[in-house]
């Protein structure tokens, strides 16, 4: 015995700025279709992304921070302590 839904169990709307998208999963169970609505939730946000443009300004791997301090200053030694014999 099968079992037809009458439409989809899993629904969202991205509200993107002044964009709004629609998603929906029709087919598999509940965790198929989460599954498959996350992957179009990524898929429009990649290209929401890559169409305006927003981590222009964002590198991909952050610089190394240097200073001048940290290359002449020692390592920090804590200072050792005995153990008293009794």
């Amino acid at each position: 015995m099968k079992i037809v839904s009458p439409g989809p169990c899993v629904k969202a709307t991205l509200h993107l700025g002044s964009e709004t998208y629609d998603v929906q999963a029709h087919k598999g169970i509940l965790s198929e279709q989460l599954a498959d609505m996350k992957e179009q939730s990524m898929s429009i946000l990649k290209g929401f992304i890559t169409k305006h443009n927003v981590l222009n300004d964002v590198p991909d791997e952050p610089d190394e921070i240097s200073s001048e301090d940290d290359i002449d200053a020692p390592p920090e030694k804590s200072p050792k302590k005995t153990k008293i014999e009794k």
